[in-house]
């Protein structure tokens, strides 16, 4: 069975979670969304991608990653990154290009901030919260 986003399984290699994630289709569209204007990269089936997370202090996580895919890319090629604790609500990741409300938002906060009101925090989305 395949998916756009692929199917992941992870496992434990000592205190390192491995998630290894595969079956992608060729309709993956590896770099970027249908509508950009830039040159997009579709994945093939083989591609695969295997990321490693790792406790490496009290509020540090190092994360590292590895995609390969022959069909695509002459040679595999990696990244890392290191994720801190911090206080405060997580937002879910969301591209805002074409977004104008973005704009009316921020526009609607100065103009409260400016009045000498508190600007009220936006109410953060949760696709996993009940309806």
């Amino acid at each position: 069975m395949q998916q756009l986003a692929g199917i992941a399984r992870g496992h434990w290699d000592g205190d390192t979670l491995v998630v290894t994630t595969t079956n992608f289709t060729s309709k993956t569209n590896f770099r970027g969304s249908p509508q950009s204007t830039r040159q997009d990269i579709f994945a093939s089936e083989t591609m695969r991608v295997v990321e490693r997370f790792r406790l490496s202090g009290p509020d540090t996580i190092d994360y590292r990653f590895t995609v390969e895919d022959p069909s695509v890319w002459t040679r595999p090629w990696s990244g890392e990154a290191p994720f801190r604790r911090f206080e405060g609500p997580i937002y879910e990741y969301g591209c805002h290009e074409g977004n104008y409300g973005l704009a009316n938002i921020l526009r609607a906060a100065r103009v409260q901030e400016a009045a000498g009101q508190v600007a009220d925090a936006p109410v953060p989305f949760n696709r996993f919260a009940p309806k």
